[in-house]
């Protein structure tokens, strides 16, 4: 897949104390390290919220454009002996330089996901911390949070089955497909944190992201009216998927 989508000449590396950072020029060409300081937008007065899951994720706007900054945090157990820091392996297997290599080569060819802007890692002794900046898109809420609003229409959950099986079908393994990874706008359904995704050959990989995302909408919704998620919904968002796997296997060759 890198071969097809391989990475432009906008794509530049630059070196900084005790690391690097890897970046879109042609998107931000004049980005310093302090980008990926959240006091150093914070003292701009261009910080614009914030939201916490495993860690917190800044939000940045600055210049009419609107960014997200998300620093790598561990969950689960090991987060409380290593919060932040993972085992160094080398710059490209950094998850940060990981990350956005996967999701720039998504956004090239046409996918529904953040245009990634810049990934930074900084290194030390064993280990090593990073940090993501991508851009925001204009949405409405992630699903979990719009479902906690009110209830979906059927042609919401097609949408989002289309979405996935376009992924799918491209070989994009999301790790974590979840309903806090999925975006809703008025127009569109897009996919976000591709950390730790791979690119695979289509099998029973993709059944079992499936069944992720349905345990993650059962979780949220458990406690919501009844009308939040339910067998129908869930009928919707497969009739999505398999609709737009029909669609290609009718488009000519």
């Amino acid at each position: 897949m890198s071969g097809r989508w391989p990475l432009g000449p906008e794509v530049k590396q630059g070196k900084l104390e005790g690391g690097a950072m890897l970046y879109d020029a042609s998107r931000v060409g004049n980005l310093n390290p302090g980008w990926f300081d959240p006091k150093y937008w914070e003292e701009r007065g261009e910080l614009d919220g914030a939201a916490r899951g495993r860690g917190t994720t800044h939000f940045v706007k600055s210049a009419g454009r609107h960014f997200v900054l998300r620093h790598y945090r561990r969950g689960g157990l090991i987060a409380h002996l290593a919060a932040d820091k993972y085992i160094w392996r080398g710059a490209e297997n950094t998850r940060p330089f990981e990350e956005w290599q996967l999701t720039y080569r998504l956004h090239r060819a046409g996918l529904p996901v953040p245009a990634p802007l810049a990934a930074r890692y900084r290194h030390r002794g064993l280990t090593y911390t990073g940090d993501l900046l991508t851009e925001r898109v204009a949405v409405v809420g992630s699903l979990a949070e719009c479902l906690r609003k009110g209830a979906l229409s059927v042609v919401t959950w097609i949408s989002i089955g289309r979405c996935v099986r376009r992924f799918h079908d491209l070989g994009v393994c999301h790790r974590d497909l979840n309903a806090h990874n999925v975006l809703l706008s008025e127009e569109a359904v897009y996919l976000i944190d591709f950390d730790r995704g791979e690119l695979r050959r289509r099998g029973l990989w993709c059944d079992a992201s499936l069944a992720r995302l349905r345990r993650s909408l059962e979780k949220i919704t458990w406690a919501l009216p009844a009308d939040r998620f339910g067998e129908a919904d869930w009928q919707g968002l497969l009739d999505g998927y398999r609709e737009a796997a029909a669609s290609a296997a009718a488009a000519p060759s």
